[in-house]
């Protein structure tokens, strides 16, 4: 059972974490370094992450200074920010990529409220897939009479009050998100 309960938590875990690396890449209107993460560059041949290739700051709320140690980059870490439609147009001067911040709109903050929430939906149903998945192994094994009717029982509602912690965590993830981008 250890080991059903084990394994159920730790897809659980990789579902939450999945869902707050996908909030981390939402734009709130704030300068957040994490919305290049996902940005590589080819770099003599080799995809790179531009983290790897920049000193990467941010000098006030809304404005990330991308600052390349090899200049001879510049031109193709501004092509791949362009290309990564992260919704910001590049500045180039040369020596650096300024990435301006614009302040969102209040369609725009409900926009980004409807992703959020069907991220946190998604999210919720792959919990309970998870559940399910579990219960099935449980249900299986007591088919199967490796396990009594009243291990079985304690084990589904072992299941059912992870479950319940996890889609609590969302909810409270999810809020916390919200109430971050529709501040002003």
């Amino acid at each position: 059972m250890e080991n059903i309960k084990d394994n159920t938590k730790e897809k659980m875990q990789k579902s939450f974490d999945a869902m707050l690396h996908q909030y981390s890449k939402i734009r709130t209107g704030r300068a957040s370094a994490s919305i290049l993460d996902d940005i590589k560059i080819n770099y003599y041949g080799l995809p790179t992450p531009i983290k790897q290739l920049c000193n990467i700051s941010i000098p006030e709320a809304r404005m990330i200074v991308v600052q390349p140690w090899d200049k001879t980059t510049l031109a193709d870490i501004e092509k791949a920010i362009l290309a990564a439609n992260i919704g910001i147009t590049p500045e180039n001067d040369g020596n650096v990529i300024r990435l301006p911040f614009q302040p969102l709109t209040e369609e725009k903050r409900r926009d980004i409220v409807k992703n959020i929430k069907k991220i946190s939906e998604d999210t919720r149903v792959a919990i309970r897939n998870i559940r399910r998945d579990a219960n099935d192994i449980v249900k299986k094994e007591k088919k199967d009479s490796e396990i009594s009717e009243d291990d079985e029982k304690k084990q589904l509602k072992e299941l059912q009050d992870l479950t319940d912690d996890w889609i609590k965590k969302i909810d409270e993830a999810e809020k916390a998100k919200e109430k971050e981008i529709m501040e002003v």
